[in-house]
């Protein structure tokens, strides 16, 4: 009799531990905004020898297909003209770096989740412009639309990896720029609080927008608080301005719209194949762009996004996944910070269809590359596939269990003389014999582990009875669950009748 009531303790202890154990963990062990920089695949001579590459580049070189009133501010401000080239001098690419922040705060409509970007901070979010969705029933690619946007901005909303969105298609059903530039935003207004980013198609779309979030938000009030983005790409590689570009971004100085200039050029098709050179170009293609900004606005908040894009060489085609765009965008957030600038790169470009083994290879390279680089806004790193032709559902709630990891990865190790534990080490081997329900591994479990959702961590018996579903399946069922939620109420119902009383939104109705 007495020999049975150990056993009964046991048991019953058992159960509590296996019940705490299964509890929901109440802190994320790994948020949004952990430190980069452990990879380095450049020296800092390297460094040097690509900056001063760059620095040559603009000044002997220069920029080509100069508009007219910035090439008048950039002769004003030190550069010269040789023939149809503006020349820009390296006293002038300094001032223009020295002036720019380092760091600076990116607006979330809901100021509560605002971010702090630059210094060694990591920050995964969105990119792109599908003009491909993965339906969520067929199982096929068919052409995105705007609907299709708000869906997706409603679906990473509440994804905690995710610490912006950019738009990450194309709503195709649009029939003119304006109606997709303005469709574009009204999807973002009405689907999340987080930082968006969007693109204008020509300078004109700039103030009917922001004159249209501010019937939601009030007179005066994007001036204020900036919560949108533009993403510009205002030099053409190799080595020009786009005068459409351009003109898009002074325009969003005019209305305090944080920018960032993106340069996106191709190895061995509008830069070098030779990966230090192509480095050096698109640097200078980049510092081109800031210096473009400062000539305007000194000081003014840009985001540095030098992005490397490669090509398969035998073919043309563009590769967005392999070990060659993982090391150059893991070098250019290098290059970025080594300058002290606010830098943008890119991950996840998956060149796979279907989330498949090659899909899961190459986003996990790429974004860990780039996270451990310190890339501080690190684009395109949930939702994207087909070399960045096509969107899915299911691959942002995949991505977003992918991206914890990845700061998991980038938190690293707290060695103490509480994580060492020498006296649970004693207990464990004088006691049970075991580390299981101990009280260090109560406090670490919720403290060091991530504890994936859309993971399968059961034993094939219990996958099999379980129907054997794959992530994407899995996914699947869970992007249904959260798109079947309501509207989540982020522009009321009063702002909402205003604003489709003077714009023509082709999304749903009120």
């Amino acid at each position: 009799m007495n020999s049975q009531k150990p056993v009964k303790k046991r048991r019953s202890g058992r159960r509590e531990k296996l019940l705490q154990r299964a509890a929901p963990v109440a802190v994320n062990p790994c948020p949004p905004g952990q430190v980069g920089g452990q990879y380095t695949p450049l020296s800092h001579a390297d460094c040097q020898a690509i900056y001063n590459m760059a620095l040559r580049l603009l000044d002997d070189l220069g920029m080509g297909e100069v508009p007219n009133g910035l090439r008048d501010q950039l002769l004003a401000q030190g550069a010269r003209l040789n023939g149809a080239r503006v020349q820009i001098p390296p006293a002038l690419v300094a001032a223009a770096i020295d002036a720019a922040p380092s760091e600076f705060t990116l607006n979330g409509r809901d100021p509560a989740r605002s971010i702090t970007v630059g210094g060694d901070r990591v920050h995964f979010g969105t990119g792109g412009a599908a003009v491909q969705a993965l339906d969520l029933d067929s199982g096929d690619y068919r052409p995105s639309t705007v609907q299709d946007l708000y869906d997706f901005t409603r679906l990473q909303d509440g994804l905690e990896n995710v610490s912006w969105f950019t738009r990450c298609c194309v709503a195709t059903d649009m029939p003119d720029d304006l109606l997709l530039d303005v469709n574009t935003v009204f999807a973002l207004l009405k689907g999340t609080t987080k930082p968006v980013a969007t693109s204008f198609t020509v300078a004109e779309n700039v103030a009917p927008i922001i004159e249209m979030v501010e019937i939601a938000d009030g007179a005066g009030s994007f001036a204020r608080h900036p919560w949108i983005k533009a993403h510009i790409s205002p030099v053409i590689s190799p080595m020009r301005y786009g005068e459409d570009a351009v003109d898009v971004a002074l325009e969003c100085i005019r209305h305090n719209i944080p920018m960032s200039c993106i340069t996106a050029a191709q190895s061995g098709a509008t830069a070098p194949a030779t990966l230090a050179g192509f480095l050096a170009q698109s640097l200078a293609e980049t510092l081109a762009s800031l210096v473009m900004v400062h000539v305007y606005a000194p000081g003014y908040p840009m985001v540095f996004s030098n992005w490397p894009l490669v090509i398969d060489l035998r073919t043309g085609a563009f590769c967005g996944g392999g070990g060659e765009i993982s090391v150059l965008n893991a070098a250019s957030a290098q290059l970025i910070n080594w300058l002290g600038l606010v830098s943008g790169v890119a991950c996840s470009m998956t060149d796979a269809k279907s989330l498949d083994a090659q899909y899961g290879m190459e986003k996990g390279i790429s974004a860990m590359a780039a996270g451990l680089a310190g890339g501080n806004l690190i684009y395109e790193s949930a939702g994207m596939t087909a070399s960045l032709l096509g969107v899915s559902f299911e691959a942002f709630l995949l991505d977003n269990d992918m991206l914890a990891h990845v700061y998991r990865a980038l938190r690293g190790i707290e060695v103490s003389d509480d994580t060492l534990g020498y006296d649970a080490i004693v207990e464990a081997v004088m006691g049970e014999g075991h580390f299981l329900g101990g009280a260090q591994t109560m406090a670490a479990m919720e403290r060091d582990y991530f504890y994936p959702e859309m993971a399968d961590r059961d034993a094939p018996i219990t996958w099999s009875e379980q129907g054997r579903k794959d992530a994407w399946a899995r996914a699947n069922l869970r992007a249904r669950e959260i798109l079947a939620k309501p509207d989540p109420g982020y522009l009321d119902s009063a702002a909402e009748t205003a604003i489709r009383a003077q714009f023509d939104i082709r999304l749903g109705s009120v």
